[in-house]
């Protein structure tokens, strides 16, 4: 810039076109909404003692202690995660399960997808799941994941000191889904086309996986469905559902996200620390630059990640979240959703991981540092695709009155004021406003 020209000429005028801000924020009653999309979130029912974690880990023992003796493991690393709202709730108190799906509704939530524990027809941790089935109260639309993986004292379904393990066959699989009826048979069930939605977390590691997928549809078939709406989670080595003769894949970050370790550029304060750290910040760009696959994908959008709860020396966390990031992870999710002609009305449906996972660090539910941030963002995305805010699918021919065009998008309401008084400098020149929203 040449020095003789005035300074204040170099300043560059700038639009505040987003009130989000990385503090805690205070719960708000927003308007309801009926949005296009779906948002469904991953849900861990693990908040409450039962007798095989009594035996493998202590008296009493929940997620909870993890979660409350984690610390730093390098500078700027957000540990311990405290839970504000319901606190350290135990999933045996049936106003909590109530209180998460009114909570979940008002910023915009639609459902939740319970993780079901099937190991050869023992099951663990379904007593929320059997209250909640029980119990109209709790208001608000589910279905299920199945975590089809041993339980391993390493927390990573591999097969090092097996807690509990599966057993896979074409029996085991006949007794798993009719065991599922019951769930499918409820009103609250989500259901595509008719079909009840079932995630299978490792479709892979189910041996003749396409025959099983054919029984488990016969089976519901026999209740008085249409057909079972597949879906396989991009866990692993898992992601063309079209292998496994599945409906579809919903993505599973921080699986197969593409990860930048940082590990070297960044302080480690505890000497003992052997894990590693990714860029949040990358990981959403990239999530938010990948192509349309050839299949069907439900996509997901994934909050802050950090397993240190549970591993801390050998832990892996995603350092640099920011609600903002998060937010625009998520529109660009619910955006792909709404714009793609590939999916049904009844497939708008965009996945948030998660709910509750307080040990892995990802919670829309509130904490001590951002509050109801979380929600609010969610909020504020998913209130843009409010049935009522949609356009008509009728178009309307433009009349040329000027040489010149301008075509607006506007976003967020509150901008409008700062754009015409930018506009109201060109008046003299004349031109077409087009405005879109």
């Amino acid at each position: 810039m040449h020095p003789n020209i005035d300074k204040s000429r170099r300043t560059i005028p700038v639009v505040e076109f987003d009130s989000t801000q990385e503090h805690y924020t205070e719960y708000k009653l927003n308007p309801a909404i009926d949005p296009a999309v779906r948002l469904i979130a991953f849900y861990l029912p693990q908040f409450h003692p039962f007798p095989e974690n009594d035996e493998w880990w202590g008296k009493g023992f929940t997620e909870w202690y993890n979660v409350g003796r984690a610390h730093q493991n390098y500078t700027g690393h957000y540990q311990p995660h405290c839970p504000i709202h319901n606190g350290y709730y135990d999933l045996r108190v049936p106003s909590i399960m109530e209180d998460q799906a009114a909570l979940a509704q008002q910023y915009g939530v639609y459902g939740f997808s319970y993780y079901f524990y099937w190991f050869a027809g023992k099951i663990l941790m379904d007593t929320p799941l059997e209250m909640m089935l029980a119990n109209p109260k709790v208001d608000i639309p589910f279905c299920l994941t199945w975590a089809n993986e041993n339980w391993t004292r390493r927390w990573d379904g591999l097969d090092d000191d097996i807690l509990i393990a599966q057993d896979h066959s074409a029996e085991d699989s006949l007794a798993f889904i009719q065991h599922l009826i019951k769930y499918f048979n409820d009103s609250r069930y989500i259901r595509i086309d008719g079909k009840p939605v079932l995630i299978i977390y490792r479709a892979s590691i189910i041996p003749e996986i396409k025959s099983v997928a054919t029984l488990w549809r016969e089976e519901v078939k026999k209740h008085g469905f249409p057909d079972l709406y597949l879906i396989c989670a991009q866990s692993f080595d898992v992601r063309n559902p079209e292998k496994y003769s599945f409906d579809a894949a919903v993505e599973f970050p921080p699986h197969a996200t593409n990860s930048q370790d940082i590990s070297d550029e960044i302080e480690i304060i505890n000497p003992d620390f052997k894990g590693y750290v990714y860029n949040y910040n990358h990981v959403v760009s990239e999530a938010i630059k990948k192509s349309e696959t050839d299949y069907k994908t439900f996509r997901t959008a994934m909050l802050s990640w950090d397993n240190t709860a549970r591993k801390q020396n050998n832990g892996h966390s995603f350092h640099g979240f920011s609600l903002m990031r998060y937010k625009q992870w998520l529109s660009a999710m619910c955006g792909n959703s709404s714009r793609s002609d590939r999916y049904g009305t009844e497939e708008k449906i965009v996945f948030i991981n998660a709910w509750n996972e307080w040990a892995e660090g990802s919670h829309l539910e509130p904490d001590r540092k951002y509050g109801y941030g979380y929600l609010q963002a969610t909020y504020d995305v998913i209130s843009c695709y409010d049935k009522k805010l949609l356009p008509s699918p009728t178009f309307q021919q433009f009349e040329k009155r000027h040489e010149y065009a301008v075509l607006l998008h506007v976003h967020y309401y509150e901008v409008w004021s700062d754009i015409k008084s930018k506009l109201d400098n060109f008046t003299n020149l004349g031109f077409d406003l087009y405005v879109t929203r």
